[in-house]
C-alpha cells in the first residue's frame, strides 16, 4: 500500500528518493516525506500532503531558517543517506504530522509499511517513559522504540569503554518531533566514534526493537549515531534491496529503483539488513547471517512511461493484446497446453486432486469466479471461490486432495498471503498442493507456493486493474486445460478448441478496442448519474461484477452487479429512467433468458446499455443502446473479451466526472495491510 524508498550513496540521495517516490505513486497515497542525514550528519525532514509534486516544490523553496541552524549550505536539502515514503492512511487522518518519516529526538528517523497491532500498548508504555507523540500513527512507536534501544546500546558501549560516564546516564527524552539539535555529549560521541568500527549500533537497536512489535512491517531506519548505516527489516510486507556500485538502496517495489539499478535482493520473512555504501549484510529471523541471491530484473525504467496515452489505465487497457500474447508464449503449442508451464511437478500434482479452492481479493476474486464456472461446467471438477479476508478468519473445512489456488496481481496481498500460510499448516496432515497465479516474480506468494504461474502482464501502474485481470483469466483457462488433461477429463478435441480460441484472443481484444468512440458517446449517459446496475448471466455475472467495481473505483459512481435472473427478486425496485443498466449479451445458451430479463427492465422505463455479440441480434431502439462488441467468441474467450469494453466505459465515465483515473481516492494498488 504505502511506498518506501531509501538509500546510501556517495552522491546526493535526494533526487533518487524523489524519483523513487514518483514511481510508487501508482500504489495510492495521501502524503509523502523525505528524511536525510545532511553534511553535518543531522536529520533533516520535509513532509507534504497530496501529490509528490507538492513535496518536490517544498524542497525547492524550503527556507534556510527551517533547517538546523548550524547548516553551512544554506537552502540546499542534500545528503548521502536518507529514507522516503508515500503514506496511505490507516492510523490517523491524512495530515502532515501523520506523514512519514517519523523521527525521535532528532536522532532516529523511520519509514514503515504495514501495521503495528500492539501500538496502543507500546504507546502507553512510552508515554510513561517520557516520550511525547505528535502524530496519530502506529509508526511513531517504532521511532521511539528504536531510539530507546539505541540509548541502551550506547550506554552499554560507553560503560564498557570508560568509567567517566555514570551508569545512570540516560539521554534526556525531549519531544519526539522537536526540530532542535539533540543533546550533545562530546565525550560520549568521541567514545562512540572509537567504538563504532567494532559495533553495529543501529543494527543492534533495531533488532532489539523488533522484539517488541506485533503485526506487519517493512522498515527503513537511519540514525545520527550511526550515520553511514541504513537498516531494513521485513515481516509481512515486501521490501527489496537495490544493489549498485558503491551505493545501495531499499524500496517496497522494484519499479522505484529501476533508474539506478536492475540488480535486486529480495528480503525474506523476518530478515533484517544492515546496508552501507560498500556492503549489505543480512540476518534471518533467527539472527543468523545469511546470503540472499542477487536477481536481475528484466524491467526497464521506460517500461512504466505513459507514451502517447493520457493515463496509465488507458495505456494498460490497450496493452492487453500484447499482454495475452506474452502470457501464452511458451505455455501452448499449436494445439496443446503445456502442463509443465505450472511447474515440473504440476502433472503429477494435478492427477491427485479432487477439487479446487480459489482464494483472492477484489478483481482477482472476480477472475476466480469466472474460473469456477469453467471448472465445473467444462471438466466437472468442484471449485470453490472465497474472498481471502473472510476465509482466513473462519474455520474452513478443506478436503484432502484439494488444489489450493491463490490469485494476486502483486503477490503481496496481505489477506491472501495469510490464507496461504494458514493452509501450509494443514499440509502436514493432508494433501493440499498450492498454486499461485501472480504478475510479480519473487513476490511473497510465489515464494510460499508449491507451484507458480507468472502472468506476463508487465508493470501495471493504474490502481484499477485491467491487463492483470485479463492475464489472470488467461492463466486460469490454461490451468483448466492442464488439470482437465492431467485428470483425463478433457478430450484432445476440447483442448484444441480452447487453445485455438486463446490464439484468437489478442485479435478479439483489438476488435473490442475499436469501439472506443462509441463507448465515449455512451459514457455521456453517466454524466449526471449517481448509481448504475450491471447485469450478466453465467460467466458474464462475474464480468458484470468486475465492470461495476471498475466504475465505482475510478468514477465514484455507486454501481452494483446482479445475475440478470435475480432482477425480480429485488433490484427491479430500483429501475427508473435515472439508473443506467449495463448488460453483457454473448451469443450463448442463456441469451433468450437474458432477452426476457431486458424486457423486464424496459417495461419499467430503464435505460439499457447492451454489449453484445454480433450474432446476438438485440436491436437498438428507444431505451436500448447496443454495441456489437465482438463476434464468434467461445466459453473461454467471451468473458475475457467482453470485459474490455467495460474497462473503457469506466475509464471514459471517470474522465467525464473529472476524477483521478490512475490514483482514485482512498485506494491503493498493493494492499499489504488487512
Amino acid at each position: 500500500m504505502c511506498g518506501i524508498v531509501g538509500g546510501v550513496a556517495e552522491r546526493n540521495i535526494v533526487p533518487i528518493l524523489l524519483e523513487g517516490l514518483k514511481r510508487l505513486e501508482y500504489r495510492g497515497y495521501d502524503s509523502s516525506g523525505i528524511a536525510i542525514l545532511d553534511t553535518e550528519e543531522q536529520i533533516q525532514r520535509i513532509r507534504s500532503l497530496g501529490k509528490i509534486k507538492n513535496l518536490e516544490q517544498k524542497i525547492k523553496t524550503i527556507d534556510a531558517s527551517n533547517l538546523v541552524a548550524r547548516r553551512r549550505d544554506d537552502q540546499n536539502f542534500q545528503g548521502k543517506i536518507g529514507i522516503a515514503h508515500t503514506r496511505w492512511a490507516t492510523h490517523g487522518v491524512p495530515a502532515e504530522n501523520n506523514a512519514h518519516p517519523h523521527i525521535c529526538n532528532n536522532r532516529v528517523a523511520v519509514v514503515h509499511n504495514g501495521i503495528i497491532e500492539n501500538y496502543q500498548q507500546l504507546k502507553t508504555q512510552q508515554l510513561e517513559q517520557g516520550y511525547r507523540f505528535t502524530s496519530e500513527t502506529d509508526t511513531e512507536v517504532v521511532a521511539h522504540c528504536v531510539h530507546r534501544e539505541l540509548v541502551n546500546v550506547i550506554n552499554n558501549i560507553t560503560l564498557s569503554n570508560t568509567t567517566s560516564v555514570s551508569p545512570n546516564v540516560t539521554p534526556t527524552v525531549i519531544p519526539s518531533e522537536a526540530e532542535g539539535s539533540p543533546t550533545d555529549n562530546t565525550q560520549q560521541q568521541k567514545i562512540l566514534r572509537q567504538a563504532q568500527d567494532d559495533s553495529d549500533l543501529l543494527l543492534q537497536a533495531v533488532t532489539n526493537a523488533l522484539k517488541h512489535f506485533e503485526g506487519a512491517y517493512a522498515l527503513g531506519v537511519v540514525a545520527t549515531d550511526d550515520p553511514d548505516t541504513l537498516i531494513a527489516a521485513r515481516k509481512g510486507s515486501p521490501l527489496v534491496i537495490g544493489v549498485g556500485i558503491g551505493e545501495h538502496f531499499i524500496a517496497s517495489d522494484v519499479s522505484a529503483l529501476l533508474p539506478v539499478t536492475q540488480s535486486f535482493i529480495f528480503l525474506e520473512e523476518g530478515d533484517v539488513a544492515k546496508i552501507t555504501r560498500e556492503v549489505v549484510t543480512i540476518y534471518d529471523v533467527n539472527g543468523e547471517q545469511v546470503e540472499r541471491p542477487v536477481k536481475i530484473s528484466n524491467l526497464t525504467a521506460h517500461a512504466v512511461e505513459l507514451g502517447e496515452h493520457r493515463h496509465y489505465m488507458h495505456k494498460e487497457i490497450f496493452e492487453q493484446p500484447q499482454a495475452v500474447i506474452d502470457t501464452l508464449e511458451g505455455r501452448i503449442t499449436q494445439d496443446h497446453v503445456l502442463v509443465s508451464a505450472f511447474g515440473y511437478e504440476a502433472e503429477a500434482i494435478f492427477k491427485t486432486i479432487q477439487q479446487i479452492q480459489i482464494i483472492a481479493c477484489g478483481t482477482s476474486y472476480h477472475s476466480g469466479l469466472v474460473a469456477k464456472y469453467w471448472f465445473e461446467d467444462i471438466v466437472g471438477v468442484p471449485c470453490q471461490v472465497e474472498v481471502a479476508s473472510e476465509y482466513r478468519y473462519r474455520n474452513p473445512v478443506i478436503q484432502d486432495n484439494t488444489l489450493f489456488v491463490t490469485i494476486s496481481q502483486s503477490g503481496e496481498t496481505a489477506d491472501t498471503l495469510a490464507a496461504l500460510q494458514q493452509i501450509k499448516l494443514l499440509k502436514k496432515v493432508k494433501n493440499i498442493p498450492t498454486l499461485t497465479i501472480c504478475n510479480v516474480p519473487e513476490s511473497s506468494l510465489t515464494r510460499e507456493s508449491d507451484l507458480t504461474f507468472l502472468t506476463h502482464a508487465g508493470p501495471e501502474i493504474g490502481v484499477a486493474s485491467t491487463k492483470a485481470f485479463t492475464t489472470q483469466l488467461v492463466a486460469l483457462s490454461l490451468l483448466l486445460t492442464a488439470v482437465g488433461k492431467s485428470m483425463s477429463l478433457m478430450s484432445e478435441e476440447q483442448e484444441q478448441k480452447i487453445v485455438h480460441g486463446l490464439q484468437k484472443l489478442p485479435g478479439l481484444i483489438r476488435k473490442a478496442l475499436q469501439h472506443e468512440e462509441k463507448i465515449i458517446e455512451i459514457a455521456q449517459c453517466f454524466a449526471e448519474r449517481e448509481s448504475a446496475l450491471f447485469l450478466g448471466r453465467g460467466t458474464m455475472y462475474p464480468i458484470a461484477m468486475e465492470g461495476a467495481l471498475k466504475l465505482k473505483e475510478i468514477s465514484y459512481i455507486h454501481a452494483e452487479a446482479y445475475p440478470a435472473g435475480e432482477l425480480k427478486h429485488g433490484p427491479l425496485a430500483l429501475i427508473d429512467e435515472h439508473i443506467p443498466v449495463v448488460t453483457i449479451a454473448p451469443h450463448d445458451d442463456l441469451l433468450e433468458k437474458l432477452k426476457s430479463n431486458l424486457q423486464e427492465v424496459k417495461a419499467r422505463g430503464g435505460q439499457m446499455i447492451v454489449f453484445e455479440d454480433e450474432q446476438s441480434n438485440i436491436s437498438s431502439e428507444p431505451g436500448f443502446r447496443v454495441i456489437k462488441a465482438t463476434t464468434n467468441v467461445g466459453r473461454i474467450t467471451a468473458p475475457i473479451t467482453f470485459n474490455v469494453p467495460l474497462q473503457l466505459l469506466s475509464y471514459h465515465v471517470a474522465l467525464i466526472k473529472g476524477t483521478d483515473v490512475d490514483q482514485p481516492r482512498n485506494l491503493a494498488k498493493s494492499v499489504t495491510v488487512e
